[in-house]
């Protein structure tokens, strides 16, 4: 049978929402590669996706619903059809709404599909049934209220205007691992003689991409960027002229930061002052400089208030004003591109469902803080077990015997083997959707290629099954995913009303299209300013918080992995191996200070759990500190505890995220 190239998009968690050629005969695909008519990947694609094939059929997938019959978490089940499946689920279901109420039951997906549709079609089911509402704020939430305190809405650099930026502050983003497709831009710059400075707790991957590499402790990225203006006002560096007309509160704040000083700031970060005053001073004569931040900074109790100074500082420079020069890693401003709510439907819910955090999961499903325990935990998206805090708390709650447990999924996962139904999922090849990037200004559709192998469904799919089992009328449920595919397209929002007919053509085929920048000299705020300072906020000022911090000597953070993204490709044997055993990187002081050796056996430990590692001894790792890279699952332990056991659930200052990064622990030999 002849082969053809179909477009589609790469619908994992990550910036760029690449574009793909998928070859496939109609029945299977039979390679990928990158499509060099993305606006933003220009066919670069990172080497997860070289080969989805391969876990697009992948003897190792779920074929067909299956009902669980050894104890929970043995990972014992026996096949059943999908009527069998809908009618125990709806049953169960059915009385527990009438036992308990609807706040029961939870829902839980995350990042497992980042698309539209199939991502968020569930949220229209179970507004519908009137479940618990799960606020989803695991990854980076600090870090936009951070930014949205300041700039409310206004659009921060795409990365493809970084070609204009004469200086580079990579803070806190292993761009090699997240950012993959920006990596070409910062190679460049360094070959035209730009200067590239890295601020990390973890430079492991970046450090040979960069001209400086500051090594900075945990928790205390704001301190810095407190320090940096504290050096720009002394030595009148800052743009007064710049901040006084474009920022709210600007003199008022400049007057709170003669305590920071370098010295000060040496103390808490572990940069020597003399670091921190020449690179204020070489960032300030920048002309054009780019911040460029990640998510790990924002992962703290302060990460909030870390974010708005971070911001902050790439205003004092006047960068705003001129092309490449701001910060890139936030909101880039371009959309919303599709009326979400046609997808969500909140208008189903006719009162408010109980809020559960997704960072609190745990809590949710044991009872442990006097609430009503959950009865019924129904999973899409996602892998809870691997991937959010307190693990040792959600496997307790997903042993009660009395919790009905769903999980809609492709692979035995972590999560998986604790259901009590088990459905086939659909890959993003199988299914119809419409993708926005969270990183680009970018907008992209993709069309089903192949249908779902064996009995797999896609989340659309799935929930109409649901919701005709649960005796839902609503013509929502009736349709295809494919007509309400059209119907997105049909009432596009600002973020599309420019576009030609040619890249409507494009996007109603299958395929993706740029839109405009932002104008970063428009703020989009109440005021039309900059908000320093910010009247919404219990701190309205910003100033230095410490982090949440911990009794353990070591800081303990989680480090992105090129070899896989969060929970996901752990069906992959080439890239498991690749990266090897569960590692934890320490300072060789660190490691010497408690006799351990490069790649021995150590347990990380705190209040909450023991966890075994490999040890990797590096110099590119803050004294102090323990970084933990990537997400691996139950086969690399002895007792299946990954990172995420050591985690605790606490929250951020704003944006009510995950604190992954603020925890503390102590290492010892095994």
């Amino acid at each position: 049978m002849a082969s053809y190239i179909r477009k589609t998009i790469c619908p994992y968690d990550c910036p760029t929402s690449c574009g793909l050629l998928a070859e496939t005969d109609g029945i299977r695909i039979l390679g990928v590669k990158g499509d060099p008519d993305h606006p933003a990947a220009k066919g670069l694609i990172c080497r997860k996706m070289q080969h989805y094939e391969q876990s697009v059929h992948s003897p190792e997938r779920i074929l067909t619903p299956m009902k669980r019959v050894g104890a929970k978490g043995e990972g014992r089940f026996e096949p059943i059809t999908w009527d069998a499946a809908i009618e125990e689920i709806a049953g169960r279901w059915s009385r527990i709404l009438e036992e308990d109420g609807a706040d029961a039951i939870l829902p839980m997906y995350y990042s497992g599909v980042m698309s539209v549709l199939q991502r968020k079609c569930g949220d229209a089911f179970f507004n519908r049934m009137g479940a618990c509402d799960m606020v989803r704020t695991l990854c980076s939430s600090a870090k936009g209220a951070g930014y949205e305190a300041v700039m409310g809405q206004t659009g921060c650099l795409d990365p493809r205007e970084l070609s204009d930026s004469s200086f580079y502050l990579v803070w806190g983003s292993n761009m090699k691992a997240t950012r993959l497709q920006s990596m070409p831009a910062l190679i460049r710059a360094r070959r035209q003689g730009k200067r590239v400075v890295l601020i990390e707790s973890c430079a492991a991957d970046m450090d040979v991409y960069c001209d400086q590499t500051i090594l900075i402790r945990p928790g205390t990225d704001g301190a810095l960027a407190l320090a940096m203006m504290h050096v720009m006002e002394e030595e009148n560096l800052a743009d007064r002229d710049f901040l006084t007309r474009q920022a709210e509160g600007y003199e008022a704040f400049r007057k709170t930061l003669a305590p920071y000083t370098p010295a000060w700031a040496e103390k808490e970060t572990g940069i020597p002052a003399e670091v921190i005053e020449g690179l204020a001073r070489e960032y300030a004569f920048a002309q054009a400089p780019a911040i460029i931040l990640g998510s790990g900074p924002s992962r703290y109790g302060n990460g909030g208030m870390t974010t708005r100074l971070i911001t902050i500082l790439s205003a004092y420079t006047g960068a705003w004003g001129r092309p490449g020069g701001g910060l890139c890693g936030c909101n880039p401003g371009a959309g919303p591109y599709v009326d979400n709510r046609l997808v969500t439907r909140p208008d189903f819910r006719k009162k408010p469902g109980r809020r559960v955090n997704i960072n609190e999961i745990a809590s949710a499903l044991t009872g442990s803080r006097g609430e009503k325990p959950i009865r019924s935990f129904y999973v899409y998206g996602g892998n809870p077990v691997a991937s959010v805090c307190c693990q040792k708390g959600i496997l307790e709650g997903l042993l009660r015997p009395d919790l009905f447990t769903v999980v809609h999924e492709r692979f035995m996962t972590d999560t998986a083997v604790y259901a009590d139904i088990l459905l086939p999922a659909a890959f993003s090849v199988e299914q119809t959707d419409v993708y926005t990037a969270y990183g680009y200004c970018t907008f992209g559709t993709a069309r089903k290629i192949i249908e779902p192998a064996g009995q797999s469904k896609s989340n659309w799919n799935t929930f109409c099954l649901l919701a005709q089992a649960m005796g839902y009328e609503e013509a929502y449920f009736k349709k295809t995913e494919e007509e309400m595919f059209e119907e997105l397209l049909a009432h596009p929002m600002e973020g599309l009303s420019c576009i030609s007919e040619e890249e409507w053509r494009i996007l109603r085929e299958g395929g993706a299209v740029s839109t405009a920048f932002a104008d970063h000299g428009r703020f989009r705020t109440p005021s039309g300013k900059m908000m320093i300072y910010n009247e919404n906020l219990e701190e309205s000022m910003p100033r230095y918080i410490k982090s949440h911090g911990g009794t353990y000597p070591l800081r303990l953070v989680a480090v992105p992995s090129a070899y896989t993204l969060n929970s996901v490709f752990m069906d992959r044997k080439d890239l498991k191996s690749g990266r090897g055993p569960m590692a934890l990187m320490l300072h060789p002081e660190d490691a010497a200070a408690r006799n351990i050796g490069d790649g021995s056996l150590v347990t990380a430990f705190n209040d909450l759990a023991e966890v075994e590692f490999t040890a990797k001894i590096t110099p590119l790792v803050a004294e102090g500190t323990a970084a933990a890279e990537g997400v691996y699952d139950r086969t690399f332990t002895k007792d299946g505890l990954l990172v995420n056991a050591l985690h605790h659930e606490r929250l951020s200052d704003i944006g009510a995220a995950t604190t992954l990064n603020d925890n503390t622990v102590d290492v010892r030999p095994c």
